[in-house]
């Protein structure tokens, strides 16, 4: 087994001390002559020399990594997510681990262990089931990736869903819709429920009716689209328009009334919420709400990045709702 180089290896053929490699490697130059400099990394590339950074963190007690916890990495919302989160986390000098909770409680729990025992700096976290007190007793910097009802102390950064479902449904309604449906991606966090309210909320400010069985709970993938939209339109009395808790779902259901002889939107408008690449390349083209997950992963990384370098007051809370856009294509249009 042939032995890596050391620290101290890359002193002796440098002829400098182990503290002068080390202020090289760490970019501490400010004592250090050019030539001395150009010397030291000279017997790095010789040597090929790779710092421990693991060992560097028992010193200092920073890993300068962060934790990016979210409920499903198949779904194409959160690689947008994950892509402005790096980005900025790559400009602070951190690296990114992921870890895909797969909706499970156990899972969930098992990642804020994992986080813990390998001491990183922070955490982004869209919470499936732990509670704000769970992920405070880490003692880790932590940062919510949504909008979250009980979560009253630790940042959060989402999308504005209350705003992006009621433009949803103010379209449909101009277009002339009234028989509505919902179907909605079910979890046990607070957000299905809100969601859920939103739309009830909506009806009942406008006077019109629902229907409640037009209100369908969902799995948060295109399968639970398909089992939804199925069982709508096996009702006698159909919608006229669906709109879903996100365009998987959504496309899942645009699926199904293909398969099944509907014509959309002739005979039914379908909507998402989202805006996923893929929603603009069914057929037809999915009308949604568009999220720009990148900037909210942005957003995330900055609110993460000044609570580890305590650049915010402790105890004030920081929340950013980042605006929706509707977007209108082929799979709306005035009811038949």
């Amino acid at each position: 087994m042939v032995n890596r180089p050391t620290i101290i290896d890359v002193a002796k053929i440098a002829g400098v001390s182990k503290t002068t490699v080390s202020r090289v490697i760490n970019d501490d130059v400010r004592k250090v002559s050019d030539e001395t400099v150009k010397r030291v990394r000279q017997a790095i590339e010789e040597l090929g020399y790779q710092h421990n950074s693991i060992a560097s963190s028992l010193r200092t007690d920073r890993t300068n990594i962060i934790m990016l916890m979210i409920p499903d990495i198949t779904n194409p919302f959160w690689p947008e997510v994950a892509r402005g989160i790096q980005d900025r986390m790559d400009e602070a000098g951190y690296s990114v681990v992921f870890a895909n909770l797969d909706w499970n409680h156990a899972r969930e729990q098992d990642f804020l262990k994992i986080a813990m025992q390998t001491r990183v700096d922070g955490i982004l976290i869209n919470p499936i089931h732990v509670s704000e007190k769970q992920i405070i007793t880490t003692q880790i910097p932590s940062v919510v990736l949504g909008i979250r009802p009980g979560f009253n102390t630790l940042d959060m950064v989402g999308s504005d869903s209350p705003a992006a479902m009621r433009e949803a449904l103010a379209y449909l309604v101009r277009l002339g819709h009234e028989r509505i449906a919902l179907l909605l991606g079910s979890s046990e966090t607070g957000s299905s429920h809100s969601r859920k309210n939103n739309f009830l909320n909506f009806f009942a400010e406008r006077d019109l009716p629902v229907q409640s069985e037009f209100v369908v709970n969902v799995r948060f993938d295109n399968h639970g689209g398909e089992e939804g939209m199925t069982q709508l339109l096996q009702m006698p009395e159909k919608p006229t328009a669906v709109i879903a808790s996100n365009d998987l779902i959504a496309l899942g259901a645009l699926q199904v009334a293909n398969s099944m002889g509907y014509q959309v939107p002739k005979d039914i408008s379908i909507m998402g919420i989202d805006d996923i690449y893929a929603a603009s390349l069914s057929i037809p083209a999915l009308s949604t709400v568009r999220k720009d997950k990148y900037q909210i992963g942005k957003i995330a990384a900055n609110y993460l990045i000044q609570r580890m370098t305590a650049a915010v007051e402790q105890g004030k809370q920081q929340i950013s709702k980042v605006p929706c856009q509707l977007v209108v294509r082929g799979s709306t249009t005035r009811p038949a």
